[in-house]
């Protein structure tokens, strides 16, 4: 006889559940972003550095793997980089840290942090008008 409030609250935990995954998954997308940009942008100074290594590494190696070692060197080098961004990404996402709560991410967003507030000649005109 109460099949239908079973139902409601089947396809409530059901949508709660979904909603819940779609937002890990957003979070987790969101992070990797974020943090392969700031390794591209901030991360530069490593990224010479381990430019200068690899090149020194396929050198190194040339000797013993004359045709790939260069292949080598460089999918390795670029294979620790993204599973490093991965993995910050999901510990960051597992320990439900999402991108909005972080105060230097506001570039994400497309909110910006003004230093003041612009005052316009109009402004004591129009400051108090809405629509």
């Amino acid at each position: 006889m109460n099949t239908g409030e079973t139902t409601v609250e089947l396809t409530t935990r059901e949508s709660l559940a979904k909603t819940h995954s779609l937002g890990v998954v957003k979070s987790f997308l969101i992070w990797t972003f974020t943090l392969a940009v700031c390794l591209l942008v901030v991360g530069f100074p490593l990224i010479v550095l381990m430019v200068t290594i690899g090149a020194l590494l396929a050198v190194a190696l040339q000797s013993v793997l004359p045709i790939s070692a260069v292949l080598v060197v460089a999918g390795s080098l670029i294979g620790i980089n993204v599973l490093a961004v991965m993995f910050g990404a999901g510990v960051l996402t597992l320990k439900g840290i999402h991108p909005h709560e972080v105060r230097w991410l506001h570039w994400l967003h497309g909110q910006s942090d003004m230093l003041h507030t612009p005052v316009y000649a109009a402004c004591p005109l129009t400051c108090g008008l809405t629509k």
